[in-house]
């Protein structure tokens, strides 16, 4: 099977909402997901098996900032046009950078949904969260607006900041075939198939990354523990 049927795509939905419901950590419920996933869809979970070998083979995003390097700096639209920069951010205390997929992503939606449920933890210690994906204001507006995220959804068109950091990925022609029922090109207003690496950085007020997580695996990502351990510490440096 190389596309989804609609009873297929009712089956994925059904198989989201389950996940996303059920208890347990960020990551057991991606887990999950991609176990039911891969039962509706074969072909793509093997293709993404596939597309995880190559780039871990290419070091896909070891080379972006670790821990102790200077965090490049953005300066980036919101889902309402304003612009955003990563010192006017620092200026209030510690930043989480999260670099997500897109509003269609699952796994990504998942994620969000999981730093919102943080979010009195993460406001009580002074910090902050700012999401990027490399999608048009229309659909960061659409993520934003279903995911309630209290913090800014950036778009970072064409991948920009998202390439100056080795984050950037061209998924190719195999998955490209599978998620042609996703409107790509509508999406990021190319057609270039790139997305970044889920990833996660967490800076302190004084630029520099505290804390990462880098996972060409995009079905895994930083835990919400994690996180919320890595920002209280960068809270505590500053």
């Amino acid at each position: 099977m190389t596309s989804l049927s609609p009873a297929d795509t009712e089956q994925l939905r059904l198989a989201f909402q389950r996940c996303r419901d059920m208890d347990g950590t960020l990551n057991e419920q991606l887990r999950a997901y991609a176990d039911a996933s891969r039962e509706v869809f074969p072909a793509y979970g093997e293709a993404v098996d596939r597309l995880v070998a190559r780039l871990d083979g290419n070091g896909g995003g070891a080379t972006a900032p670790r821990a102790g390097d200077a965090m490049p700096p953005f300066m980036l639209p919101d889902e309402g046009g304003r612009l955003v920069a990563m010192p006017a951010l620092l200026e209030r205390g510690p930043l989480a950078v999260m670099f997500f997929r897109g509003h269609w992503c699952p796994y990504c939606r998942l994620n969000v949904r999981a730093v919102v449920q943080a979010r009195d933890r993460i406001e009580a210690m002074g910090a902050q969260v700012v999401a990027i994906v490399p999608e048009t204001q229309e659909y960061t507006g659409q993520l934003k607006a279903e995911s309630g995220a209290p913090f800014p959804i950036l778009t970072d068109l064409d991948n920009g900041y998202a390439l100056s950091l080795n984050l950037a990925i061209w998924l190719g022609t195999e998955i490209q075939q599978l998620l042609s029922y996703q409107d790509m090109a509508k999406f990021h207003g190319n057609d270039g198939w790139m997305l970044p690496i889920p990833a996660v950085f967490v800076v302190g007020r004084d630029g520099i990354v505290k804390a990462r997580f880098v996972d060409p695996d995009f079905r895994k990502r930083m835990e919400i523990d994690d996180l919320i351990e890595a920002l209280e510490s960068a809270s505590r440096e500053n």
